[in-house]
């Protein structure tokens, strides 16, 4: 997850610093600076904008109307926006006055009470999101627990990066922004059962900011987040402590925690069953491997779960599963046309926003395991290319990753700028696994892609290079030993060779 400059969305926050420019001012006017714009979201007020309006584009439909509470997630938003911005989606036109914002304590680890803030406003690159001054009065009243220490507030990026959402969704809502310090259980409900008070007869919408499971490998990630999040949707606080327990006590390798914000979590179903939650609504999950950026060796874990009123049952993670299929065979026309589109909008999206969208919502033929390349070229000409040959991500995830990789990644070209789209056209190189051949003669030219691999060094051509360059066969091994930083003709003995197919698609076809 440090490949691409991006990255720097995960890394912690800088010192923020209070925009008060007279100090005599009342404490009402204080207003609090973004610590974490340019890291965990774009600085530009219209990046961000538009980042967010395209996440919402792209969210689940609307199936928990007029959310009482929401968990969404907390990290940079090229990993976790789509799934908060899947959250708000359901809440979308509804009429919310304040907003409570539940955060957890990154930053101060002696705090371990609640801290409200309880004056004056955030602010953001869209502008200032108000305090509800009187809720959080309240809060400050009536719970022993709760100070307001406004220093566990300056550098706390889990309530930040809900503001900006916000303000797009509900640009009339003012905020409370809460961070609660420690899990324990009993702070945690009393607490809920005081924000409840708080806000009875109010039009308030109530976020829990966490984050899932931190570190573990990809397969150990999806197992686990299911289990949390469906602890979430049971709206039980003891019996999501003790699936969270449960889990932690499992030995899994690299599990540092099955959700950063469980005290948010724990006051907020207390609060929401309250104020008439019945049920809780598991709307997406994602982790960082499932971007387009990230890796799947160390994976972070986001979950998108509201907290709903109403008759019905809670809506778990095992009801949304969806099959996959295990054979790669030929790819559609539509297939096709989706992945090259994907391809195209990965990387305008990452140019116009610093941001991608989520590999999702593909055919299960999409949704199989495979290798590929992604070529660009410019007015015909080589533009940049990089392929990934071994099957282990989804074929849509692997187009997105390498779409960025050969935008900004291929060392041979400088990266690829926006005024650039217009005269790139998108190839992409759906690859079969590879085979090992025992000699050069097996290989097919203009049929068989190439790799070869000899002194601790490797070099691939696709089928259609020695085609599109009127290679022979000698000729295409020498081009790949020297591709390979290795003299010309190495390939004669002691490397290894393997070949593997591609099936070859361009945007061309589809105009």
């Amino acid at each position: 997850m440090k490949k691409l400059s991006i990255i720097v969305f995960l890394v912690a926050a800088n010192a923020a610093f209070w925009d008060v420019s007279n100090a005599g001012e009342s404490q009402s006017s204080r207003v609090r600076a973004p610590a974490v714009a340019g890291q965990f979201y774009p600085s530009d007020a219209h990046m961000l904008e538009q980042a967010i309006e395209k996440y919402a584009e792209d969210a689940v439909p609307v199936t928990a109307e007029k959310p009482i509470a929401l968990i969404l997630p907390h990290a940079g938003y090229i990993y976790s926006g789509q799934i908060c911005a899947d959250g708000y989606r359901q809440a979308m036109g509804q009429k919310y006055d304040t907003v409570v914002i539940l955060g957890t304590n990154h930053t101060t680890p002696a705090f371990n009470k609640i801290s409200v803030y309880a004056r004056g406003a955030f602010k953001t690159p869209l502008g200032e999101a108000k305090i509800d001054e009187t809720v959080a009065s309240a809060l400050l009243a009536k719970d022993a627990d709760c100070r307001e220490n406004i220093e566990v507030h300056e550098r706390e990026h889990s309530v930040e990066v809900q503001v900006p959402f916000i303000q797009v969704f509900f640009p009339s809502a003012t905020i409370v922004p809460v961070i609660i310090g420690d899990s324990d259980l009993t702070m945690c409900t009393h607490f809920g059962q005081v924000l409840a008070q708080c806000l009875k007869d109010r039009r308030v919408l109530i976020v829990a900011s966490s984050d899932l499971s931190h570190y573990p490998s990809y397969k150990d990630a999806v197992q686990v987040d299911r289990r949390t999040l469906d602890a979430i949707a049971s709206m039980e606080p003891a019996s999501f402590k003790s699936s969270v327990k449960a889990s932690m006590g499992e030995g899994i390798q690299n599990l540092l925690t099955c959700a950063c914000g469980e005290a948010p979590i724990l006051a907020c179903m207390t609060a929401a069953k309250l104020l008439g939650a019945t049920r809780g609504v598991v709307l997406s999950y994602a982790n960082s491997g499932d971007v387009s950026v990230g890796s799947q060796s160390r994976v972070v874990g986001y979950g998108s779960v509201a907290l709903v009123g109403g008759p019905g049952k809670s809506t778990t993670t095992t009801q949304q599963g969806q099959s996959m299929s295990s054979a790669a065979t030929e790819l559609q026309n539509s297939e096709k046309k989706l992945l090259l589109a994907f391809a195209r909008e990965t990387i305008r999206r990452y140019l116009t926003t610093g941001t991608t969208p989520l590999a999702r919502g593909f055919t299960a033929r999409l949704r199989v395991p495979q290798g590929a390349f992604v070529t660009l070229r410019k007015h015909g000409e080589l533009r940049g290319c990089i392929g990934r040959i071994p099957a282990d991500f989804e074929l849509g995830k692997t187009v997105g990753t390498m779409a960025i990789e050969a935008a900004f990644n291929d060392l041979r070209f400088s990266p690829l700028t926006l005024s650039e789209m217009p005269d790139i056209e998108i190839e992409i190189s759906a690859l079969t696994p590879m085979k090992s051949i025992e000699k050069a003669e097996q290989i097919r030219l203009g049929k068989d892609g190439v790799v070869m691999e000899k002194a601790g060094r490797s070099a691939v051509f696709l089928p259609q290079v020695a085609t599109e360059q009127h290679w022979g066969r000698d000729e295409l091994l020498d081009h790949l030993c020297v591709k390979a930083g290795l003299p010309a003709g190495s390939w004669k003995k002691g490397a290894k060779l393997s070949v593997f197919q591609a099936e070859v698609f361009s945007e061309s076809e589809f105009k």
